[in-house]
């Protein structure tokens, strides 16, 4: 039964909903993409080697790992309005801390610290998008705050560019690191006009709370189809076994998609950032490989607006699986414009493949969050990030060593396998799963009787 949130018409609260979800999602991809654009001083400081770079990486896919399982279940269980704050918060204190780094162990320590706040918000900005907007725009608007991605990371190449080209003698890095911490404070600020999921509230038995929240958001004076929405578990554990034996066919994909995206898409920034913009593949100088990125995430911005189009007008099933796909063959253009040692060519490649690439994350994750019921959605998430940080701790450890015993086309060939993966689960779900375009959550998990048999 469709509900006021899912017939409802597009209305300012969405719109001022999605930006502010938006902007400390940007901020995220800050936190995340400044790393690239300052790897090269970071490594100088520390005496790190191309191979040894990677152990920057390592610890923030695994913050973010944990991050993902905690705060997913914590938001399940304490509302996502709560965890809005606390992930900021949380991330942006370690994030300081990383810039005050001293020596590397504080460094990794921190970074996995700052990843597990990052974490946290992949679950609960993915959970909150589904469950506020109306079912045919959803999608669309799920995947258009994930599209601010695309923005931190032009704002991470532009603070690396200023800040690296301002303090060339040292520190640079430190305050580019900063920047990103301090505006954490105002993404924080902005969040404060979202209420707290109605759906979340009518799931623990606050249903006039809930009803009071579906009019502010909708302008509709009744009753919304929520009453039979089930608690969350009392711990993770049992949480996490509901969602395998219930929702086993959704889980696997959401974690298949995630497993695929994390592993190629971190892959081929870091890959460009330690082994491409490099001395001796394609020389360019420590104060413009910011450059690479921040135009890499033009082409970013550009993928995003063409899948939050795609997926609402041709479906998710289609959507997913072409995304992936091309983002497989993007990567391998990618290897031919390196090996041509040719900076102009490589960045117009790499702008193609990060364009193709954001359309592919950019529209799983709307694909896989629609299809857990809201007691389990941000766990069902953060599970799904959980496992895709696995393929990205994976991903970079054996691209680094592939890349250093059997050379850089390898390294761009085992990317795109990795963007197979998804393509394959993808075509399955084409021929087995539901397509959630335009319908509303409660018909895609209706409670409270579901098999495990049907996906």
């Amino acid at each position: 039964m469709e509900g006021a949130l899912d017939r409802s018409a597009w209305r300012p609260i969405h719109t001022r909903i999605a930006l502010a979800l938006g902007f400390g999602w940007a901020l995220d991809s800050f936190e995340v993409q400044i790393v690239n654009s300052v790897i090269t001083p970071i490594a100088a400081e520390f005496g790190l080697s191309d191979t040894e770079k990677i152990l920057v990486y390592l610890p923030w896919f695994a913050g973010i790992l944990v991050g993902a399982l905690v705060f997913g279940f914590l938001a399940d269980r304490l509302g996502r309005k709560r965890l809005f704050v606390v992930t900021l918060l949380f991330y942006s204190f370690f994030a300081m801390l990383t810039a005050a780094s001293w020596n590397l162990e504080s460094l990794l320590t921190f970074r996995f610290l700052t990843g597990a706040g990052v974490g946290g918000e992949y679950a609960v900005v993915a959970s909150a998008i589904a469950e506020f907007v109306p079912a045919r725009h959803r999608g669309r608007t799920n995947a258009l705050v994930m599209n601010f991605w695309a923005l931190g990371g032009i704002t991470a190449g532009a603070a690396g560019i200023l800040f690296l080209t301002a303090f060339s003698t040292g520190g640079g890095w430190r305050l580019a690191l900063l920047f990103g911490a301090v505006s954490a404070f105002f993404a924080l600020y902005v969040r404060r006009v979202i209420p707290e999921s109605p759906r979340w509230l009518a799931a623990r038995g606050r249903h006039e709370e809930a009803r009071a929240v579906i009019r502010e958001i909708t302008g509709e004076d009744q009753p919304d189809a929520l009453e039979d929405l089930l608690q969350p578990q009392a711990s993770l554990g049992p949480q996490l076994r509901e969602l395998w034996s219930d929702y086993r066919g959704r889980l696997i994909y959401g974690m298949t998609l995630d497993f695929s995206e994390a592993a190629a898409y971190y892959g081929i920034f870091t890959f460009t950032a330690v082994f491409v913009l490099t001395d001796g593949v394609i020389d360019v100088a420590d104060n413009l490989i910011p450059v690479y990125f921040l135009v890499a995430n033009v082409g970013a911005l550009a993928g995003g607006l063409t899948v939050a189009w795609a997926l609402d007008r041709f479906g998710r099933k289609p959507t997913t699986f072409f995304t992936y796909s091309g983002a497989a063959v993007a990567v391998m253009l990618l290897a031919g414009a390196a090996s041509t040692g040719s900076p102009g060519l490589t960045l117009v490649a790499l702008t193609l493949a990060v364009f193709c690439a954001t359309t592919a994350w950019v529209g799983a994750y709307p694909t896989f969050t629609e299809l857990f019921p809201t007691h389990l959605r941000a766990t069902g998430v953060g599970v799904s990030v959980a496992v895709g940080r696995v393929g990205a701790i994976i991903g970079n450890v054996v691209l680094g060593l592939s890349a250093a015993a059997f050379g850089l086309f390898t390294g761009f060939a085992l990317l795109a396998a990795f963007w197979l993966i998804g393509a394959v689960a993808a075509a399955v779900w084409w021929v087995r799963g539901i397509e959630g375009r335009g319908r509303s959550l409660e018909t895609l998990s209706p409670p409270p009787a579901y098999s495990s048999s049907t996906v």
